[in-house]
């Protein structure tokens, strides 16, 4: 069980390498579904083994300098203490199963949400390439840091994180897409990871003092999860853009599915499909500039009538 929990962590931690989420959102549940691991013991271990597995992927970030420094240190000042703050009221309240569940079913929602948000961004950027006005990310200097939204944004996902052990990279790549849309997707990734690590800390901590962790099943997941980050951060640094934000956008919809509640197999049947066929219907819309030549060909045509009527009018004028 072991070798089998190693090679999940590494797999898991690939993703999150590469993508900066999935820790929580993927390594949960498969603990939970496929090894049969308690709830509690299965957020809390993976929550301390995450503490160890986050720091690999984000120095090789750090030295290729794709981390904002601002958005971390805000991010941090709202998720630190909102992360033990969700580890208290889970200890506290009756029902803090339900409320998990709550918090599952709208995190999932959020996160579906982002990934078609990723698609529709996607189609824009075509149409606004076609037009000369595409929206360029930023360059690898440092973006303005919106400090109230951003130390909102952590401190909601401290307070997932702390209550469920998902969304210290799923849940604030999300609100992050949507607040600074001019970052680079390896610049979203490696600032992710770095913001994670005091996070998933103030987590784990609560959840050693707390919580339910084994210690055998984290050492396991730490085996695998290690190797794991450190390649998925090497692909991600040097990976193009655009196979980051696919990667980003399969992901989010992964997690999404699963925390919804989407078994395992539907789950397995959707991604094989969208994986076959988003490539093949991506294709012509890709060719159409995002259907930008059909609304440039109406705009042309309507200038080209407007322009006739234009024209005639003088005419129709001198010769009465």
């Amino acid at each position: 069980m072991s070798i089998s929990i190693a090679l999940a962590g590494l797999i898991v931690g690939f993703v999150v390498g590469m993508t900066g989420m999935g820790g929580g959102a993927l390594m949960t549940p498969v603990l939970i579904l496929v090894f049969g691991v308690s709830a509690p013991a299965a957020v809390s271990s993976d929550l301390v083994a995450s503490v160890i597995m986050r720091p690999v992927g984000a120095a090789v970030h750090l030295r290729r300098g794709t981390v904002q420094g601002g958005l971390v240190l805000w991010l941090s000042i709202g998720s630190v203490p909102m992360a033990f703050v969700g580890v208290l009221l889970i200890k506290v309240l009756a029902h803090g199963r339900q409320i998990q569940n709550i918090v599952d079913l709208a995190l999932g929602a959020a996160l579906l949400v982002s990934a078609g948000a990723m698609v529709l961004k996607a189609l824009i950027n075509l149409r606004q390439r076609a037009r000369g006005e595409h929206l360029k990310e930023a360059d690898d200097g440092r973006v303005p840091v919106r400090r109230i939204p951003t130390l909102l944004i952590g401190a909601l996902g401290g307070l997932v994180v702390g209550m469920t052990s998902v969304g210290s990279g799923s849940l604030i790549i999300a609100c992050l897409l949507f607040l600074y849309p001019r970052l680079k997707a390896s610049q979203l990734v490696g600032t992710d990871l770095v913001q994670a690590m005091p996070l998933v800390a103030s987590a784990a901590l609560g959840h050693l003092i707390f919580g339910d962790v084994q210690f055998a099943l984290t050492t396991a997941l730490v085996i695998g999860s290690v190797p794991g980050v450190f390649l998925g951060a090497l692909v991600s640094s040097h990976a193009p853009p655009r196979l980051v934000r696919r990667a980003l956008a399969i992901v989010l919809t992964a997690s999404g599915l699963k925390l919804i509640g989407v078994p395992t197999l539907a789950l397995g049947i959707v991604l094989v499909v969208v994986l076959i066929a988003g490539p093949i219907l991506w294709v012509p819309v890709r060719r159409a500039d995002g259907f930008a030549r059909r609304a440039l060909g109406r705009s042309v045509d309507a200038h080209n009538v407007g322009g006739e009527m234009g024209s005639a009018t003088p005419q129709a004028a001198s010769s009465s």
